[in-house]
């Protein structure tokens, strides 16, 4: 890249300009002589040309000056950002309970884990320079993408879930251990777990609170989500004519998802519908910012000696020739 640090100086191209401009017509020196037969001998066709030198050497070496005192630089110029990213373990609860009809999407009746696939597959898309992965857990739990920046893979692991996968019951314990096995090697400082579930733990080897206690220990920050609608909620069972809805009463043990939060330095929420889900999620990520550091460099190599040494080298030709081969009559 090319830049003059004095720009400004460059307006004194003018005056070399403007004594052309004024000079043009002007014609060599001359005077009467009245034999003119002997002095032809002297002159040769194109010395005119040659009387021309001088002028255009001092003009150029006026150019080069000027242009040495607007200091002419020629280097590059770097920006390095640099970004910390956070390591996301989405947990998701995909126990048959999930199959509850009292959410909606585009005003039609769905089952709870379609809002949350909607949401969550949202909420990858906005990401940017975030290691994500996902456990799902029911009766067991598992994992059905490592940490990983490539979102297309994520979602599409997303959407091939079922309810019932993992099994009917509810092992948040388990699901969230996992999830915090998944983080505790990875280099990362920033690590955080989106735990989403709309029941009580009625299964599993570990207990919600001990996987909490090791949350914390290892610095890993839990955000819990409790979903479904308060009271009686339409839930499809298998008949004689097909599935119908049924009205039963879901249990969202919300203290535990609380006291969770509250030991690892997160937060809980609360979801009865899609819009307040899409916005809990929105929430987690604006209080879970990727940081970004930007370094500027710039490096330049100073150019005004060149010119300065060519307008002067240029000047003193042109006196030296105006003193001897190409003198002018006085």
């Amino acid at each position: 890249m090319f830049r003059f640090v004095y720009p400004w100086v460059l307006l004194a191209l003018l005056i070399p300009l403007a004594s052309i401009f004024f000079r043009k017509g002007e014609g060599l020196p001359w005077l009467r002589f009245p034999l003119t037969s002997r002095l032809a001998p002297l002159f040769r066709r194109g010395d005119g040309l040659w009387m021309k030198i001088p002028p255009v050497l001092l003009q150029v070496a006026i150019l080069c000056l000027i242009l040495g005192l607007a200091r002419p630089q020629w280097g590059r110029s770097e920006t390095e950002v640099t970004s910390e990213g956070i390591d996301i373990m989405l947990t998701v609860d995909a126990s048959g309970s999930m199959a509850a009809m009292d959410f909606k999407l585009d005003g039609q009746a769905v089952d709870r884990l379609t809002v949350v696939k909607k949401v969550v597959s949202d909420f990858i898309g906005r990401q940017k320079g975030d290691r994500i992965g996902m456990v799902i857990f029911g009766s067991q739990a598992y994992t059905q993408c490592p940490l990983t920046l490539d979102y297309d893979v994520l979602t599409q692991l997303l959407d091939q879930l079922e309810i019932g996968v993992a099994g009917d019951a509810t092992a948040i314990g388990d699901g969230l251990a996992l999830a915090v096995k998944r983080l505790k090697d990875q280099p990362g400082k920033s690590k955080v777990i989106i735990l989403l579930t709309d029941g009580r733990s009625n299964s599993g080897a570990i207990a919600p609170e001990k996987a909490a206690e090791i949350a914390k220990t290892l610095g890993v920050k839990v955000y819990t989500i409790g979903i479904g609608t308060k009271g009686p909620v339409p839930f499809p069972q298998p008949g004689i004519f097909g599935k119908r809805l049924v009205y039963v009463n879901l249990d969202l043990d919300e203290e535990t998802l609380q006291k969770i939060a509250v030991a690892t330095g997160g937060k809980y929420f609360f979801a009865t519908d899609t819009e307040k889900l899409e916005e809990i999620y929105r929430e987690i990520g604006r209080l879970e910012k990727t940081k970004v550091k930007v370094k500027h460099y710039e490096v330049f190599e100073e150019w005004y000696l060149y010119f300065a040494f060519a307008g002067a080298a240029l000047l003193l030709l042109e006196l030296w020739l105006s003193a001897t081969w190409l003198r002018r009559l006085a």
